[in-house]
């Protein structure tokens, strides 16, 4: 049947009979009707909500060959193995660097048939010219980009490797596209359109408030009451946890005292073995685990709808980074507990490991090798060339590469234009700052919310986008007031709200002299939060703003 004719009741007996789901969510069955016309999507929704569901029942009616980008290996070969439980649902296979070439040439054939299937498939595998020419010989129908925050330099887990991916698409001819994420604040949301060249995208934002997380932040003066509050604490909750730190070494001495203090507890780090990573990821999965102690890069990918805490012994950097990790609670619907411990000294060290000084000298030197090369120069090569390590030859690249003056594959980079290495090295540091500006500011919003005297759903919903005006009553800021409360007082969130139209009403397009472009986040009694494009996050005066002194509507 054609596309445009399919019914509500179409994709529910497809759900049911394919995937064996019963009850489609509101946000899932709009996506998968904007594909089904022709419409590219951005869902930006929390984990656990069902985004795979949307590419997967979209791939089953649409037919064909559908494209999902996955970073995880792991993360794949999980898919791949659901979907080969289910015997109606489409073929899936999974195109990666663990294969060996017999496998990978099944794989391909698998789904080289009239029926297609699903390819789910790693970044830097595009960067292939042969498997996007394979791709663009099988006719790609749906392109599926997932953890797409990793394409912007705003997101909090910016990845080189998802740069490439506005060409990748164009190159398959445009075919419709879906880019689904768990975090994504109004900014991250239109630099993932613009990177990843969406036509006049169906944006989904769904499910950001979730009334079943208590979210608490306690405030610390010394590192070493910090830690014992945060081991009392997670002793005390209900089980299975995170606990969220700052460093690998971290993770190992937290891990050791809770396994003391009688708690099935493990260590999780990016610099394990991948067995280790992957025997840690299982385990928790499986309730072998109480508490896992983790970095950052654990939790890309969990499958696990029980998780009664995630306590964090450390800033996270942004409120991106945090309400991803956080929105790991509680997805059975049921209470779970979101804490923060928090020093302000630990800003600092966020702003440290934030910072990355750009080398003019060595970016000069490294855009003279590329474009003086008449073959594509590979990181490796590069770094021989510059005497660096491999890692700095391969930073230096993907600054260049973001500014424009280089363009990367897997055989290697060349010059994108004719500029002077003084040209180049400037429109990278510049990109650098600009970033480090950003994230900065990020780094500010969080220091707002550990610090907020009001309800702390409504700054973080407010930072999303999202503006609601009745406090949570299930915040440690609503708690102690409550009892004190009998009516709303006049500094209180919900009492004298600002209006929510207007010039400077949250979404509203503004413009500053000095700091260009912006989108008003959030607007508070005596204060707004605007978003600029090139600066970040500011907090300005609502008095000031509101006489035209600051802020102009676009």
């Amino acid at each position: 049947m054609s596309t445009r004719n399919i019914s509500r009741s179409d994709l529910d007996h497809t759900a049911r009979t394919r995937f064996g789901w019963d009850d489609l969510q509101d946000g899932q069955i709009e996506a998968v009707e904007a594909l089904l016309s022709g419409r590219d999507v951005l869902a930006v929704m929390p984990t656990g909500y069902g985004k795979s569901a949307i590419y997967q029942l979209a791939a089953a009616l649409l037919g064909g060959v559908t494209v999902v980008v996955s970073p995880l290996i792991a993360l794949q070969t999980d898919q791949v193995a659901n979907l080969a439980e289910l015997p109606d649902a489409p073929a899936a296979v999974a195109i990666n660097s663990a294969l060996r070439p017999a496998a990978v040439e099944a794989a391909w054939e698998r789904v080289s048939g009239p029926n297609g299937g699903i390819v789910y498939v790693a970044p830097e595998q595009l960067a292939k010219d042969e498997t996007v020419e394979r791709l663009r010989g099988l006719g790609v129908t749906l392109f599926a980009v997932d953890e797409a925050h990793c394409v912007t330099a705003w997101g909090h887990d910016f990845r080189p490797d998802y740069l490439r991916l506005g060409d990748v698409i164009e190159r398959l001819g445009h075919p419709r596209t879906v880019a689904l994420t768990a975090t994504g604040s109004t900014p991250v949301r239109r630099d993932i359109a613009e990177r990843l060249r969406l036509r006049d995208p169906l944006e989904l934002t769904r499910g950001f408030d979730r009334p079943n997380l208590v979210l608490q932040v306690t405030r610390h003066i010394e590192e070493n009451d910090k830690e014992r509050a945060v081991l009392e604490q997670v002793l005390e909750l209900p089980k299975p946890g995170l606990l969220y730190v700052a460093t690998r070494a971290d993770t190992e001495r937290f891990a050791a005292a809770l396994a003391d203090r009688g708690l099935r507890a493990a260590g999780y780090h990016g610099g394990l073995r991948a067995a280790d990573r992957r025997s840690v990821h299982d385990d928790f999965s499986s309730d072998r685990l109480d508490v896992v102690v983790a970095t950052s890069a654990f939790g890309m990918g969990i499958d696990k709808a029980n998780v009664r805490f995630v306590v964090h012994a450390a800033v996270p950097e942004s409120v991106d980074a945090y309400y991803q990790e956080i929105g790991r609670a509680g997805r059975d619907g049921e209470p779970a507990t979101a804490a923060l411990h928090y020093r302000s000294e630990d800003l600092g060290l966020r702003k440290f490991f934030a910072t990355r000084r750009p080398d003019d000298e060595a970016l000069r030197r490294a855009y003279n090798v590329i474009a003086r090369s008449k073959e594509p120069v590979s990181s490796a090569q590069l770094a021989r060339d510059i005497d660096s390590s491999t890692r700095t030859a391969t930073g230096l690249v993907n600054a260049l590469a973001d500014a424009g003056m280089v363009r990367s594959d897997r055989r290697g980079s060349r010059a994108t234009g004719t500029a002077t290495a003084r040209k180049a090295a400037a429109a990278a540091v510049e990109g650098i700052e600009e970033r480090e500006r950003i994230e900065a500011s990020r780094l500010d919003m969080m220091r707002g919310y550990a610090e907020t005297t009001e309800c702390r759903r409504l700054f973080l919903l407010g930072y999303f986008g999202e503006q609601h005006f009745e406090p949570c009553d299930n915040c440690d800021v609503c708690s102690r007031a409550e009892g004190a409360r009998t009516a709303p007082l006049e500094d209180e969130p919900g009492s004298d709200a600002p209006e929510q139209d207007g010039p400077f009403a949250p979404q509203a397009s503004v413009t500053h002299k000095e700091w260009g472009a912006g989108t008003v986040m959030r607007v508070e009694a005596d204060r707004v939060t605007v978003f600029f494009e090139h600066e970040g996050y500011k907090v300005l005066s609502l008095e000031l703003v509101a006489d035209g002194k600051l802020l102009q509507p676009a």
